[in-house]
């Protein structure tokens, strides 16, 4: 098991900016496979964030260009810098890892899927004015 827990949640207002991180136990089998996802209260979750297997990163329509992912594997520790922040990104965010040889991320429309098992417990976001 890996356990992966999250921080650096909290309010904002829209146009702001915040940096989440995820401190992991140990590195995942292929050094990659990880991301970020979120749940809105009634919303489903979604991926915004996901490294793939061979460390590309790769982003939901609605972020792209506002967030960045990044991995420090010496932690080993994910980060999410989201900016420009609107109030739709209001969310608990969790971060997720797939501890196999090898993990399926694709983006089809905007949308990224991504299958992963491992969770941390989630950070949430608050972006209002």
């Amino acid at each position: 098991q890996l356990q992966l827990v999250e921080s650096g949640g909290g309010s904002v207002q829209p146009g702001g900016s915040l940096r989440l991180s995820c401190t992991a136990s140990r590195r995942t089998r292929t050094g990659y496979c990880m991301g970020w996802f979120r749940q809105a209260p009634g919303k489903a979750r979604e991926a915004v964030a996901v490294l793939d297997q061979d460390g590309n990163p790769k982003y939901s329509g609605d972020v792209k260009g506002r967030f960045t992912i990044s991995l420090d594997n010496a932690k080993p520790s994910l980060y999410l810098q989201m900016n420009d922040l609107k109030p739709d990104g209001s969310a608990m965010y969790y971060c997720a890892a797939e501890d196999k040889t090898w993990c399926f991320v694709m983006v089809l429309n905007g949308r990224i899927r991504a299958d992963f098992d491992q969770w941390g417990q989630g950070t949430q976001v608050s972006v209002s004015s």
